[in-house]
């Protein structure tokens, strides 16, 4: 039979067990809200990525969709656009980057870029018709003169980068995920 003294010891040492469980548990349940509010909220979640349905988008034709409350500029490029965007010298190139890492392989005639300068954030002209494009064929950022090649190169003026191509890929051969 145990003494006294041992029949103690033990329920000291449930109650130290116990009384550190629940603070734990306690603890936890405090500090989950913090940690949780951190998260992004639904409305955020839901503008991570768009899909875009491009069957309507004939060679030579671009569209422009909105990716996080930014214009995303989606063309449909010509062989003569793919061929003088793959012909371009590196050492002519401001930020030299190949056609090749700008677009999918197999899909060099669909050019997927965020449509803002990489100067001071403008949106450049060049997905309308009639639209000027400066020299290269590309973009014309008319605030600053920046111009971009049919890659989105930056070729001339003060821009310091490419524009920027998004994460995307081709669900079907007619429905991008941008995102």
């Amino acid at each position: 039979m145990a003494s006294d003294a041992t029949t103690d010891i033990s329920k000291r040492d449930f109650l130290y067990v116990a009384t550190g469980a629940v603070g734990a548990v306690g603890t936890a349940a405090a500090v989950w809200p913090l940690i949780d509010q951190m998260n992004p909220d639904a409305s955020t979640l839901a503008l991570a990525t768009v899909e875009v349905d491009i069957s309507s988008v004939e060679v030579g034709g671009s569209l422009t969709v909105t990716w996080r409350g930014q214009p995303v500029f989606v063309r449909h490029r010509t062989p003569a656009e793919i061929e003088a965007a793959v012909n371009t010298p590196m050492e002519d190139l401001k930020d030299p980057e190949a056609d090749s890492a700008r677009v999918k392989e197999g899909r060099a005639e669909w050019l997927i870029m965020v449509g803002i300068c990489t100067h001071l954030g403008c949106v450049p002209l060049g997905q309308n018709e009639g639209d000027e494009r400066g020299p290269y064929g590309g973009w014309f950022c008319p605030c600053h003169g920046s111009v971009y090649d049919t890659s989105g190169r930056i070729r001339k003026g003060p821009a310091p980068a490419n524009l920027v191509v998004p994460t995307y890929e081709f669900l079907t051969d007619t429905l991008v995920k941008i995102g």
